[in-house]
């Protein structure tokens, strides 16, 4: 059976057509759309508008935590790295289709690629990357919390999405990386909560009224002016080979007053045991440790 051209049906239908498959093929593969094609006030809108929200974030839910009631300040700090998160992650997938032809066969150019170039020349900075998303959903920190990490304690000020920052008592500011969590053990003092506690230390002699001395030290903390009333005060004792340990462990008041609250009792409390007649001694190693 011939068609009107001379050529059998058969060969019509195989022929390809320059207008059909390739195309197609062509449209398939194409990375990035034609310049007339992205709308770049679109995409200036879209990276402005999670600038914005971002920085104002930055600025104004830390001011509203360290001005408003501080029930509501570890609630406010940890918005921070989650509406973060959320402005990016919003930006990229609404400019992602604007500049990107999107298809099947695109994401596995894309993702092939992208993958050899991270291997090679972004594997750290993209596993802190992952690592900073894994810290913002499983929240072993979180800003305004007190936390040890590699020897250093301090209050977490910022947790971006590379690395965290911690404020040290001495006003140092420490930024550590988030692949620390990878191995790493990570000491939180309060996870979250308004309050921690805090453990003074106290090292007397031996042959002692070990009862009367730790209804004194408990004394001395239930009468401090950073104490949170509504938490249990504790003082335990331990026999040593030099002596007795006692650790006082309450919490104060606001978990800034810790360092505060520590001198306090530690004041009072040497005072009181001085004033009693009972014996502090000195010892080469000590540890506060609770």
């Amino acid at each position: 059976m011939q068609n009107k051209s001379g050529l059998p049906a058969a060969a019509v239908i195989a022929d390809p057509s320059p207008n059909g498959s390739d195309r197609a093929k062509e449209e398939a593969v194409k990375l990035i759309n034609d310049l007339q094609d992205i709308s770049f006030v679109e995409i200036g809108l879209v990276v402005l508008t999670a600038w914005l929200v971002i920085h104002l974030t930055r600025k104004l839910l830390p001011l509203l935590a360290e001005r408003g009631p501080s029930q509501f300040r570890l609630y406010l700090l940890n918005t921070v790295p989650i509406v973060r998160l959320l402005a990016l992650t919003f930006a990229i997938l609404w400019v992602i289709p604007i500049v990107f032809n999107v298809t099947f066969e695109n994401f596995l150019v894309i993702a092939g690629g992208a993958s050899v170039a991270i291997g090679f020349a972004f594997k750290d900075y993209v596993s802190a990357l992952i690592a900073g998303i894994i810290a913002v959903i499983e929240r072993p920190y979180r800003p305004g919390d007190w936390v040890e990490i590699d020897g250093d304690y301090g209050e977490v000020t910022g947790v971006g999405m590379r690395s965290l920052t911690l404020r040290t008592a001495s006003d140092d500011l420490i930024t550590v990386p988030h692949t620390r969590i990878w191995d790493q053990n990570i000491s939180n003092s309060n996870n979250g909560k308004r309050t921690l506690m805090c453990v003074t230390d106290f090292y007397v002699a031996s042959k002692q009224d070990h009862a009367a001395i730790r209804s004194l030290l408990r004394d001395v903390a239930m009468t401090s002016g950073y104490l949170q009333y509504e938490m249990p005060v504790l003082v335990m004792l331990s026999n040593e080979p030099w002596g007795t340990h006692y650790k006082v462990k309450a919490y104060p008041f606001d978990l800034r007053d810790q360092f505060a609250f520590i001198s306090d009792v530690t004041v009072r409390g040497k005072e009181a045991l001085s004033k009693h007649g009972i014996e502090e001694i000195t010892v080469p190693l000590c540890s506060s440790s609770g």
